[in-house]
Protein backbone atom coordinates (compact mmCIF):
# COMPACT_ATOMS: atom_id res chain seq x y z
CA UNK A 1 0.00 0.00 0.00
CA UNK A 2 1.58 3.23 -1.13
CA UNK A 3 0.59 6.88 -1.31
CA UNK A 4 -0.68 6.44 -4.88
CA UNK A 5 -3.27 3.95 -3.62
CA UNK A 6 -4.24 6.20 -0.74
CA UNK A 7 -4.57 9.27 -2.95
CA UNK A 8 -6.75 7.28 -5.39
CA UNK A 9 -8.98 6.21 -2.50
CA UNK A 10 -9.26 9.78 -1.28
CA UNK A 11 -10.07 11.02 -4.80
CA UNK A 12 -12.84 8.42 -5.11
CA UNK A 13 -14.35 9.32 -1.73
CA UNK A 14 -14.32 13.05 -2.39
CA UNK A 15 -15.39 13.11 -6.04
CA UNK A 16 -17.97 10.33 -5.93
CA UNK A 17 -19.38 11.38 -2.56
CA UNK A 18 -18.77 8.03 -0.87
CA UNK A 19 -19.50 7.59 2.82
CA UNK A 20 -16.65 5.13 3.25
CA UNK A 21 -14.28 3.05 1.21
CA UNK A 22 -13.41 -0.57 1.83
CA UNK A 23 -10.00 -1.87 0.85
CA UNK A 24 -10.41 -5.45 -0.35
CA UNK A 25 -7.02 -7.14 -0.78
CA UNK A 26 -7.24 -10.08 -3.16
CA UNK A 27 -6.25 -13.58 -2.14
CA UNK A 28 -5.05 -14.09 -5.72
CA UNK A 29 -5.91 -11.73 -8.56
CA UNK A 30 -6.89 -13.89 -11.55
CA UNK A 31 -5.55 -11.46 -14.18
CA UNK A 32 -2.13 -11.02 -12.52
CA UNK A 33 0.94 -13.21 -13.02
CA UNK A 34 0.48 -15.12 -9.76
CA UNK A 35 3.73 -14.06 -8.08
CA UNK A 36 3.12 -13.26 -4.45
CA UNK A 37 5.59 -10.88 -2.86
CA UNK A 38 4.28 -10.90 0.71
CA UNK A 39 2.09 -13.29 2.68
CA UNK A 40 -1.62 -12.51 3.01
CA UNK A 41 -1.07 -11.77 6.71
CA UNK A 42 1.73 -9.33 5.90
CA UNK A 43 -0.32 -7.65 3.18
CA UNK A 44 -3.23 -7.18 5.60
CA UNK A 45 -0.94 -5.84 8.32
CA UNK A 46 0.69 -3.34 5.93
CA UNK A 47 -2.74 -2.15 4.83
CA UNK A 48 -3.81 -1.66 8.46
CA UNK A 49 -0.64 0.34 9.11
CA UNK A 50 -1.24 2.48 6.02
CA UNK A 51 -4.84 3.50 6.85
CA UNK A 52 -4.59 3.53 10.64
CA UNK A 53 -6.53 6.45 12.08
CA UNK A 54 -8.42 7.43 8.91
CA UNK A 55 -12.09 6.74 9.58
CA UNK A 56 -13.01 7.03 5.90
CA UNK A 57 -11.22 3.77 5.16
CA UNK A 58 -12.13 0.26 6.24
CA UNK A 59 -10.51 -3.05 5.44
CA UNK A 60 -12.20 -6.35 4.78
CA UNK A 61 -10.55 -9.73 4.45
CA UNK A 62 -13.56 -11.05 2.52
CA UNK A 63 -11.38 -12.21 -0.40
CA UNK A 64 -8.37 -13.37 1.57
CA UNK A 65 -10.46 -15.48 3.92
CA UNK A 66 -12.18 -17.10 0.94
CA UNK A 67 -8.82 -17.97 -0.64
CA UNK A 68 -8.15 -18.91 -4.23
CA UNK A 69 -8.70 -16.56 -7.16
CA UNK A 70 -10.47 -13.35 -6.15
CA UNK A 71 -13.32 -12.61 -8.50
CA UNK A 72 -14.93 -9.22 -7.98
CA UNK A 73 -18.42 -10.50 -8.76
CA UNK A 74 -18.22 -13.01 -5.87
CA UNK A 75 -17.10 -10.26 -3.52
CA UNK A 76 -19.84 -7.93 -4.76
CA UNK A 77 -22.46 -10.64 -4.14
CA UNK A 78 -21.25 -11.03 -0.54
CA UNK A 79 -21.13 -7.27 0.03
CA UNK A 80 -24.64 -6.89 -1.43
CA UNK A 81 -25.81 -9.46 1.13
CA UNK A 82 -24.12 -7.59 3.98
CA UNK A 83 -25.26 -4.15 2.84
CA UNK A 84 -28.59 -4.71 1.06
CA UNK A 85 -29.72 -1.07 1.31
CA UNK A 86 -26.44 0.58 0.27
CA UNK A 87 -25.32 1.68 -3.17
CA UNK A 88 -22.13 -0.21 -3.97
CA UNK A 89 -19.30 1.12 -6.10
CA UNK A 90 -16.05 -0.45 -7.25
CA UNK A 91 -13.02 1.78 -7.83
CA UNK A 92 -10.81 1.04 -10.84
CA UNK A 93 -8.13 2.90 -12.70
CA UNK A 94 -8.95 4.01 -16.25
CA UNK A 95 -6.39 1.46 -17.46
CA UNK A 96 -8.76 -1.29 -16.26
CA UNK A 97 -11.75 -0.19 -18.36
CA UNK A 98 -10.64 -2.10 -21.45
CA UNK A 99 -10.18 -5.22 -19.29
CA UNK A 100 -13.68 -5.17 -17.77
CA UNK A 101 -15.13 -7.47 -20.47
CA UNK A 102 -12.62 -10.11 -19.27
CA UNK A 103 -13.90 -10.00 -15.69
CA UNK A 104 -15.91 -12.99 -14.51
CA UNK A 105 -19.69 -12.51 -14.85
CA UNK A 106 -19.21 -8.84 -15.74
CA UNK A 107 -22.88 -8.35 -16.72
CA UNK A 108 -24.02 -9.49 -13.28
CA UNK A 109 -21.32 -7.38 -11.61
CA UNK A 110 -22.41 -4.30 -13.58
CA UNK A 111 -25.88 -4.77 -12.11
CA UNK A 112 -24.53 -4.86 -8.56
CA UNK A 113 -21.98 -2.03 -8.58
CA UNK A 114 -21.29 1.28 -10.21
CA UNK A 115 -17.69 1.57 -11.33
CA UNK A 116 -15.78 4.64 -10.19
CA UNK A 117 -13.14 5.21 -12.84
CA UNK A 118 -10.08 7.22 -11.84
CA UNK A 119 -8.70 9.07 -14.85
CA UNK A 120 -5.01 9.93 -14.96
CA UNK A 121 -4.30 13.61 -15.59
CA UNK A 122 -2.83 14.17 -19.03
CA UNK A 123 -4.03 10.80 -20.35
CA UNK A 124 -6.80 10.56 -22.90
CA UNK A 125 -10.13 9.40 -21.50
CA UNK A 126 -10.50 5.66 -21.89
CA UNK A 127 -13.49 4.68 -24.02
CA UNK A 128 -16.44 3.07 -22.28
CA UNK A 129 -16.59 -0.67 -22.88
CA UNK A 130 -19.82 -1.90 -24.42
CA UNK A 131 -21.40 -3.81 -21.55
CA UNK A 132 -25.12 -3.98 -20.79
CA UNK A 133 -26.07 -2.14 -17.61
CA UNK A 134 -22.58 -0.71 -17.05
CA UNK A 135 -22.66 2.38 -14.84
CA UNK A 136 -19.54 4.55 -14.72
CA UNK A 137 -18.69 7.52 -12.55
CA UNK A 138 -15.52 9.16 -13.81
CA UNK A 139 -13.23 10.97 -11.39
CA UNK A 140 -10.08 12.94 -11.96
CA UNK A 141 -7.25 11.20 -10.17
CA UNK A 142 -4.03 12.79 -9.05
CA UNK A 143 -0.91 11.94 -10.98
CA UNK A 144 1.45 10.14 -8.63
CA UNK A 145 4.04 8.06 -10.43
CA UNK A 146 4.35 5.38 -7.77
CA UNK A 147 4.15 1.66 -8.41
CA UNK A 148 4.35 -1.31 -6.09
CA UNK A 149 6.92 -2.85 -8.43
CA UNK A 150 9.16 0.21 -8.09
CA UNK A 151 8.80 0.20 -4.30
CA UNK A 152 9.80 -3.48 -4.10
CA UNK A 153 12.76 -2.80 -6.42
CA UNK A 154 13.94 0.12 -4.28
CA UNK A 155 13.73 -1.97 -1.10
CA UNK A 156 15.60 -4.84 -2.78
CA UNK A 157 18.36 -2.37 -3.75
CA UNK A 158 18.49 -0.84 -0.27
CA UNK A 159 17.08 2.51 -1.46
CA UNK A 160 14.71 4.67 0.55
CA UNK A 161 10.95 4.44 0.07
CA UNK A 162 10.32 7.49 2.26
CA UNK A 163 7.65 9.75 0.71
CA UNK A 164 6.32 6.80 -1.33
CA UNK A 165 4.88 4.65 1.46
CA UNK A 166 3.31 5.66 4.80
CA UNK A 167 5.91 5.66 7.60
CA UNK A 168 4.20 2.97 9.70
CA UNK A 169 4.11 0.69 6.65
CA UNK A 170 7.83 1.27 6.06
CA UNK A 171 8.55 0.26 9.65
CA UNK A 172 6.50 -2.92 9.19
CA UNK A 173 8.30 -3.80 5.94
CA UNK A 174 11.69 -3.19 7.57
CA UNK A 175 10.85 -5.14 10.74
CA UNK A 176 9.61 -8.13 8.74
CA UNK A 177 12.42 -7.98 6.18
CA UNK A 178 9.93 -7.93 3.31
CA UNK A 179 10.94 -7.53 -0.34
CA UNK A 180 14.66 -7.89 0.33
CA UNK A 181 14.86 -10.67 -2.24
CA UNK A 182 12.35 -11.50 -4.94
CA UNK A 183 12.34 -14.73 -6.82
Amino acid sequence: MHFGHLMAAQDAIEQAGLDRLFFVPAARAPLKDGRECASPADRMAMLHEAVDGDRRFEITDIEMSRGGPSYTVETARLLRGRFPDDSLSWVVGADQLSKLPLWKDISELAGIVEFIVLERPGSPAAPDPVLPGLRLHRCRGHLLEISSTEIRRRIRLGLSVDFLVPPKTIVYIRDKGLYRAEG
